[in-house]
């Protein structure tokens, strides 16, 4: 499904209109340890990104450039980041991105309460801004989407809010808010994370789920948002509150991802990720090391912008005896350097320091890392920082693993300073 050819100046006066709202505050608790010390949209990923990044670039490369950022758990790392990768932004061409930290502007007792309510504690500056329509997005997805093709949809339908949304498997629903639609895409039913999601019609396999991409009418947003947070009985978030209050009143519509997604195939499916889980982060970094990725980063005309660090180029060199290793289907950031050593299937960060003699097969190294000499990793996550011993193994004995890191479902190990510091 695409959207019929458009105005260019129609787009760009919408546009100009808009402004997006980033919720970033999370914790992302299913990450474990990787969000100990960031929020969920800070913790590192393909390579030279942050999770942040991906949002924030749709936003740029759709013509959104007033941005506001709500954050909240742990955001120390997150802003450094926003601070030092996307200053670039010129306040006197209107255009910006805006750090909008809790700071209890309701009272003195309550942080953000839900995602409804982290609108609202910040709608004085938001209205200060003066937009007609706020583009309400989750900062902590995986994907590539063009923002201007779901505003000129919404304005076609004439919609109080139209939400984004995704075929996902009826197995996975519930971890989604889930939604019915009609023939002209008005949302008749909208449930948050139900035990039993409702299938599409005429897929009993398949499940419509909210991508967390919400298009408001700015006055609209305020008014709701008011109303809300005078109802005692509401936990003041969009999808369990807010949404499922418009629908009722029969103002909400649905945006097929299909219709925007940036480089979706016909007849694959678009690329979107919840990298909620260990497991899910690991594998979603494994597919940009492989052959043909399902996300492609390398395109020029959709840029995924972030924080450039000054490095040098990644480099390579014989170990201390004068053997040669071998990379295979791996990533390599500017800075690291890999000392003879087989680096298979796997994503090395800025500052990567590999010594002699070691086997990385299918690891995840976050930026400033040290691997010894002699050291075995399979199947890691390895966070920012750690210096691993001389000779350490890793992903080959699931036991040993499960006592001294963190070992997922499926396998993966996570290793930090904190654990390596309990090995000694």
């Amino acid at each position: 499904m695409q959207l019929e050819p458009v105005n260019t100046a129609k787009a760009r006066q919408l546009l100009n209109q808009s402004m997006a709202l980033v919720l970033a505050g999370g914790r992302g608790s299913r990450l474990k340890q990787l969000t100990d010390n960031r929020a969920k949209p800070a913790v590192h990923f393909g390579g030279k990104f942050r999770i942040i990044d991906f949002v924030l670039s749709n936003c740029i490369n759709s013509g959104i450039r007033r941005v506001g950022v709500v954050t909240q758990y742990k955001s120390h790392s997150l802003l450094r980041h926003l601070q030092s990768g996307w200053s670039f932004l010129r306040y006197q061409m209107n255009e910006f991105i805006d750090l909008l930290p809790a700071q209890q502007r309701v009272d003195e007792v309550h942080w953000y309460r839900g995602t409804a309510d982290a609108i609202y504690q910040n709608v004085d500056i938001i209205r200060d801004y003066g937009p007609k329509y706020i583009v309400v997005l989750a900062g902590d997805h995986i994907y590539k989407m063009d923002y201007a093709a779901m505003l000129l949809d919404h304005v076609r339908l004439g919609a109080k809010v139209t939400v984004a949304c995704i075929e996902v498997p009826r197995c996975e629903a519930s971890a989604f808010g889930v939604m019915d639609i009609d023939e002209q895409r008005k949302i008749r039913a909208f449930v948050e994370k139900p035990a039993n999601p409702p299938a599409m019609p005429g897929n009993e396999n398949v499940s419509l789920a909210s991508m967390g991409i919400y298009i408001f009418e700015a006055e609209y947003l305020y008014q709701l948002l008011e109303e809300d947070i005078h109802n005692q009985e509401s936990k003041h978030d969009f999808g369990m509150d807010v949404i499922p209050r418009i629908v009722g009143e029969g103002k909400a519509f649905a945006h097929p991802f299909t219709m925007s997604c940036v480089g979706a195939k016909e007849g694959v499916k678009p690329y979107w990720r919840d990298v909620g889980t260990l497991d899910s982060f690991w594998e979603a970094n494994m597919d940009l090391a492989s052959v043909v990725p399902e996300l492609d980063i390398y395109d020029e005309n959709w840029p995924i912008w972030t924080s450039q660090t000054m490095t040098p180029p990644a480099k390579f060199v014989q170990d201390r005896n004068g053997q040669h290793g071998m990379t295979i289907n791996s990533m390599f950031a500017g800075g690291s350097i890999v000392s003879g050593s087989f680096v298979l299937n796997s994503v090395l960060f800025t500052h990567v320091r590999v010594h002699s003699f070691c086997t990385l097969d299918q690891a995840i190294i976050f930026p400033g890392v040290e691997i010894g000499a002699g050291c075995r990793l399979r199947r890691v996550v390895v966070d920012k920082g750690c210096k691993l011993p001389d000779g350490l193994v890793v992903g080959e004995n699931a036991d040993e693993d499960s006592r001294r890191f963190y070992r997922s479902e499926q396998g993966i190990v996570l290793v930090t300073k904190e654990m390596l510091a309990k090995l000694k």
